[in-house]
């Protein structure tokens, strides 16, 4: 068990260490991979970092020097044995305050167990400072089952529980006590349950949740691709190989990610990115192309995010999001030399007049700038880029509003971007691509705005969006039907909100309008009086309206003040504290969220659903990390 006093520990080093100032040496304050051994002494399982066999990751510690001294050389030892770097591919540097970085990259080990790793490091009067950390690499058994082809995640972004149960009684209805019909992801035969934590919180955002399944470790937040360090640099910290990467570089592979939210969101850039600054849009969709083309074998992008690959110079139309700068918010990138030779990648470069697009084009991408562009394709296609926003998609609510009668949300873009595809038809085309390749593929889908949309407590539009999501599932187990290698994963990073279905409407829904705003919390039915909200199915597969008479109502935990009216928003993303202020039921709430982010995430436990080749692994509960050991058991050494 780890130490449940670890801020009385390290308070009491702290101390000694203020005490013994006069008589300072060199101190290791940092050693990656992260472990228990190095922070708090404790050497037992279980073990932070694990890696697979022949995964690569970086070696780093920071190192706090006497003032005036410098650090001169540095050496890390795996179970004693100095590791030696490729050309070019270590590094120390001077990080200010008399801190130093030492680096080796690319670093892997291709024999099972657990390993103590030690830095040592000399300063220039020759003393010396030494840490202590470990890392496990995990043992995959070679079983006489057919391993796993194609690994699809798909990743409802903040649905927990709740999101799934109330997605099935709008989408499918529930009568004497069942549901009347499932959806498609309650028909994957496997379930478990996840833990969701994050490397420096309880409660998780988007970046460490997917990145767990891409690399099968923990990062902060805010973090994707990397391991923390101590600098301000978005794209030197130490790097983890990604499962795309090495599935493409072992077995050929080939990833595809398709999202609904901007392609730079912190979950599909976990899938092939390293950097810590999950807002860095511009360099992240630069290394889409320069890096995860190349090494990961990227072949299908898809979501919204078009800003980030327009030049700035307006030279291909208006509307660009690219910046003139690696460190302003929505950074471009450049990587320092080390991490170019030993992760084989370029330079990259602050070049805000890019024309990222007519790139992709030149390397081989189909582009589909709306659904009529993915209708085009002729089938032959082995590469494709989709963008159909400039930022996030909107939400299935209001593309399905549109398509039946060209109706546009307030604050939607759906008129400037009108033929925008919904998830499932992203997922037809992407599975099109990816199953071209004989060696098989790894894909990610996301239904990102069930978390958007539950951050703005907007009921009726993250319910919209787990249906879609819940289609495009179905996509991918017809898939599977033909193609049994197939591993499907269906989870969540995080749950979002702490959102529960706490009862049903007592009254109609014009008697709702017509409630007084002092009255709407007397019309929340619970128990007995809840009975079973019943939604009509439109012939696209979507409720024909949310507005329905004796209503599911919708309870949330992880709240701000918000002004609740029961009812659809004729508005989109709009701040709970903003809108309703005349018609709403004031609900105060836990937190002080503001705008449209004004429900948080919550450390809740997810679900995870499996089905396919491999899938009886993913029972019971489990750490994040452990699904993409699981995962890979599969694509590695088969099932049983």
């Amino acid at each position: 068990m780890k130490l449940q006093n670890s801020g009385k520990l390290i308070a009491a080093i702290t101390g000694l260490f203020a005490l013994g100032n006069a008589f300072a040496a060199p101190t290791v304050t940092r050693l990656n991979p992260p472990s228990a051994l190095f922070t708090y002494a404790d050497a037992t399982p279980p073990y932070i970092s694990r890696f697979l066999p022949a995964q690569r990751f970086d070696l780093q510690a920071t190192i706090q020097a006497d003032a005036g001294k410098t650090i001169t050389s540095v050496v890390f030892k795996v179970n004693g044995s100095p590791v030696t770097a490729a050309v070019g591919a270590s590094a120390i540097t001077s990080i200010g305050g008399d801190k130093f970085s030492a680096t080796i990259r690319g670093y892997s080990n291709s024999t099972a167990g657990v390993k103590t790793l030690v830095v040592e490091a000399t300063q220039s009067d020759s003393l010396v400072a030494t840490g202590t950390g470990n890392f496990e690499i995990a043992s995959i058994t070679l079983n006489a089952g057919r391993k796993a082809k194609n690994i699809i995640w798909l990743i409802g972004d903040g649905t927990g529980i709740a999101h799934r149960t109330a997605a099935r009684i709008v989408s499918k209805g529930a009568s004497l006590g069942k549901s009347n019909d499932p959806l498609a992801m309650d028909t994957l035969p496997v379930t478990g349950i996840v833990t969701t934590h994050s490397l420096n919180s309880i409660v998780t955002d988007s970046a460490p949740g997917a990145h767990c399944y891409s690399t099968g470790n923990k990062a902060n937040n805010g973090q994707e691709g990397v391991f923390p360090d101590d600098t301000t640099d978005k794209w030197d910290n130490p790097r983890i190989e990604h499962m795309g990467s090495y599935l493409a570089r072992t077995q050929g592979k080939w990833l595809g990610i398709v999202t609904t939210a901007d392609v730079e969101d912190a979950t599909p850039a976990a899938f092939a990115v390293s950097t810590q600054d999950r807002g860095a849009g511009t360099g992240i969709c630069d290394m889409y192309l320069d890096e995860a083309v190349l090494n990961h074998n990227l072949r299908v992008l898809m979501g919204g995010g078009r800003k980030w690959f327009l030049p700035l110079d307006g030279s291909a139309g208006a509307g660009s999001g690219r910046v003139n700068s690696s460190t302003a918010t929505g950074g471009d990138y450049v990587v320092p030399a080390d991490v170019q030779a030993g992760w084989s990648v370029p330079a990259g470069s602050v070049d805000p007049n890019r024309n990222l697009i007519a790139d992709f084009q030149t390397a081989g991408f189909y582009y589909a700038p709306d659904l009529a562009g993915l209708n085009a394709m002729t089938g032959s296609e082995t590469k494709l880029l989709g963008l159909f926003n400039s930022g996030h998609m909107d939400v299935s609510y209001d593309k399905i509003a549109y398509r039946r009668s060209s109706t546009v949300a307030s604050g939607s873009l759906i008129a400037t971007y009108p033929n925008q595809p919904l998830l499932e038809e992203m997922t037809d085309k992407a599975l099109t691509v990816l199953s071209k390749n004989a060696n098989g593929f790894v894909m990610m889908i996301e239904g990102a705005s069930i978390d958007k949309q539950a951050h703005n407590m907007d009921t009726e539009r993250w319910v919209h969006d787990a249906i879609e999501f819940d289609k495009a599932v179905a996509k991918c187990i017809a898939f599977q039907a033909s193609n049994p290698d197939t591993l499907i994963i269906v989870t969540a990073d995080h749950e979002c909100a702490g959102i529960n279905i706490i009862g049903g409407s007592t009254v109609t829904d014009a008697a709702l309008q017509g409630t007084a705003v002092g009255s709407l919390k007397g019309i929340v039915g619970t128990y007995d009086n809840a009975k079973f909200p019943a939604y009509t199915i439109a012939g696209d597969g979507y409720p024909t309206t949310m507005d329905v008479d004796y209503r599911m109502i919708i309870g949330y935990a992880g709240n701000s003040d918000r002004y609740e009216t029961w009812r659809s928003s004729p508005s989109y993303n709009v701040s709970p504290q903003a809108r309703n202020t005349t018609t709403g039921y004031l609900v105060t709430g836990q937190q002080p969220g503001t705008g449209v982010q004004s429900a948080v995430h919550t450390a809740s436990d997810i679900p995870l659903s499996a089905g396919g080749r491999g899938a009886a692994a993913f029972t019971g509960v489990f750490d994040n990390t452990d699904a993409f050991f699981k995962a890979m058991q599969a694509a590695i050494g088969g099932s049983k």
